[in-house]
Formats: structure tokens, sequence, C-alpha cells
């Protein structure tokens, strides 16, 4: 038990003492990067998707 407090204890002084947290204009301009991209990604596949639908439907109209 004496090893998870002390576990729990080196956790806690390290996220409060040494670690480096961005400050509030930093994460909002990481979201806003995050947001961008998803968008970006998203329209990406969902194109890819329309078009090979596109296609299959073409395809499956030449053989029926």
């Amino acid at each position: 038990m004496s090893k998870i407090s002390a576990y729990i204890k080196e956790s806690y002084t390290e996220l409060v003492h040494k670690v480096s947290w961005p400050t509030w204009e930093e994460l909002q301009s990481s979201v806003i990067v995050v947001m961008v991209a998803t968008v970006i990604i998203t329209l990406m596949i969902f194109v890819m998707d329309f078009g090979f639908n596109s296609i299959m439907n073409i395809f499956y109209k030449m053989i029926a």
C-alpha cells in the first residue's frame, strides 16, 4: 500500500511542479488547428466515399 501512496504523491508532485501546462491562448490555438484538420479530413473522406459510391453504382448498372 505504501508503494501506491508514494506513486500518487510523486505523480501529483510531478504534475504540479514539473509539467509545463499550455497557456489558455496556446490551448485555443491548438483546438482551432485540430478542428480545422478534422473538418478537412472529414470532407476528404466524404468526397472519396461519394466518388467510390458513384463508380460502384455505374459498375453495377453495367453488370445488371
